[in-house]
């Protein structure tokens, strides 16, 4: 889980998350919402690839990248579990 902290961390892989959220894309289309160069969105997209948030599958000459929600679903279990135990510590020292 700490690869997908680390690809989260970056406000380019959470905007390109955001894009895949509203379907599968190349990443010639992913690079054409950025002014960043096509390695750069390279890199992105591999870093998150790695941390299992985004699964690519070859469609004829092109790569289709798209969301793995199993990992997403996963980070925000722990983040709700984390939110719920700090509120159930706040309630426990106003009682």
């Amino acid at each position: 889980m700490n690869d997908a902290f680390k690809a989260l961390s970056d406000p380019t892989r959470r905007q390109i998350l955001r894009l895949l959220r509203g379907g599968d894309l190349t990443a010639g289309e992913i690079a054409d919402h950025f002014s960043l160069t096509k390695p750069s969105i390279s890199h992105h997209l591999n870093i998150l690839k790695h941390a299992g948030l985004v699964l690519d599958e070859r469609r004829g000459q092109q790569i289709i990248y798209s969301l793995n929600t199993t990992v997403l679903q996963d980070v925000l279990a722990w983040v709700l579990e984390m939110v719920s135990r700090e509120e159930g510590k706040e309630k426990d020292s106003h009682e």
